[in-house]
């Protein structure tokens, strides 16, 4: 008979109080850097265009959709699909989502709805997590470039080579929210525009069983 003993594991143990996310994640996770930035922009320009609209349910929260978009985009994975499946699966995007989960097609059609407002937003946070310093978080990889985390050399910037920053910054969000549209464009030729395609291995990360139609 067995002696060892080991740590408690109960798998259909419930509950008794309910989390909390920030428990989700290890304190400084890219997570955390993206989510509280996004709950102190003005998102006026994204929410705007919500205010006429009576038909349908309430839509998903402009900072959550934000935050899930830029989140994705950072960790390579572009395909709204993919996303939509992250949010089931990852525990990073459900914190950021806060256990909501858009489907593929309305992922899609925030970013071309608001594709203006995320060229303004994104650069924002990109260069907070700069000034603020990566060291305790790794590099942020966008299409191949590393944001080096160097926080004394962002705060004695010069005014032109602040510029230079900012144009580089907005260059590589066009550059992902171009290959977010790309990605997107391929999985609806694959699949159909309507269906979900859940064993596309090649922005997912790997195979997954699944048929396309489901």
């Amino acid at each position: 008979m067995p002696t060892k003993e080991y740590r408690p594991y109960s798998p259909d143990q419930l509950l008794l109080l309910p989390p909390s996310l920030r428990e989700w994640l290890p304190e400084g996770h890219l997570a955390y850097l993206i989510s509280d930035p996004v709950d102190t922009f003005d998102l006026t320009a994204i929410e705007a265009v919500y205010e006429d609209e009576l038909r349908g349910g309430p839509p998903y929260h402009p900072a959550m959709m934000v935050k899930v978009l830029l989140y994705a985009y950072t960790q390579g994975v572009y395909a709204s699909r993919c996303i939509a499946r992250r949010l089931h699966e990852d525990v990073a995007f459900r914190v950021l989502a806060a256990g909501n989960a858009p489907d593929f097609r309305t992922l899609s059609d925030f970013r071309k709805r608001h594709l203006d407002a995320l060229k303004a937003l994104f650069p924002q946070v990109l260069a907070l997590a700069q000034k603020a310093g990566l060291v305790q978080l790794g590099q942020v990889a966008l299409d191949g470039t590393k944001i080096r985390a160097d926080a004394s050399k962002y705060k004695a910037m010069s005014d032109g080579r602040m510029c230079l920053e900012k144009t580089r910054l907005a260059a590589e969000v066009d550059a992902m929210l171009q290959r977010a549209e790309e990605a997107d464009a391929a999985d609806d030729a694959r699949y159909g525009p309507e269906r979900r395609g859940t064993n596309c291995p090649r922005a997912c990360g790997g195979a997954r069983s699944g048929s396309p139609d489901s």
